[in-house]
């Protein structure tokens, strides 16, 4: 996003909530229009206007916030999430399978659900728990898990590139650190 549609979206909030606008002097705006093209600089600006008008049109009072904005982009573009009973429909089943074929089972889940099992191991550990305590107990926890795995990865794919690509960074350097400590 330019600052151009920075400047068009903002014009479009200006219209939609001008009494919250009209005390903004033009080095707000300024401001606002440096900030928005910074925070949507990766974003697609058909997707941007999209959602504020989405949010618009559903909306309240007061105009949409940054991060209103992004929730709603990312509920425009993204297919549903899977709920954490379909999630752990999928592990039930590969427990199943878990204690010679977790590697195999493992493999077969989708990311985000193999990020809240953890490691392959681990269904090889489920498969030979009791079968009541796993349906119980285990699927309580891998489902909360996996709300957290979810809300996590979410609000990952919102930040801003440059931000994610410093944290990957400052990340790396951490490890390279704490390995030479």
């Amino acid at each position: 996003m330019t600052k151009k549609d920075a400047i068009g979206v903002l014009a479009m909030l200006q219209t939609a909530y001008p009494s919250f606008y009209a005390k903004q002097g033009e080095q707000q705006l300024r401001e606002a229009v440096n900030l928005w093209a910074d925070l949507f600089a990766d974003d697609n600006p058909q997707v941007v206007y999209a959602a504020v008008k989405a949010i618009i049109v559903t909306g309240g009072a007061f105009p949409p916030s940054i991060g209103e904005i992004k929730n709603k982009m990312h509920d425009l573009t993204t297919p549903a999430d899977m709920s954490e009973t379909e999630a752990w429909a999928m592990v039930s089943k590969a427990i199943r399978n878990g204690i010679y074929g977790y590697q195999t089972e493992y493999d077969k889940l989708p990311p985000t659900v193999q990020a809240a099992v953890g490691r392959p191991e681990q269904l090889k550990e489920w498969a030979v728990m009791d079968v009541g305590e796993v349906e119980s107990v285990v699927a309580s926890n891998f489902m909360r898990g996996y709300k957290t795995t979810m809300k996590r990865e979410r609000e990952t794919a919102m930040i801003p590139a440059d931000v994610r690509n410093l944290l990957t960074e400052m990340g790396q350097r951490m490890m390279i650190g704490g390995e030479t400590c």
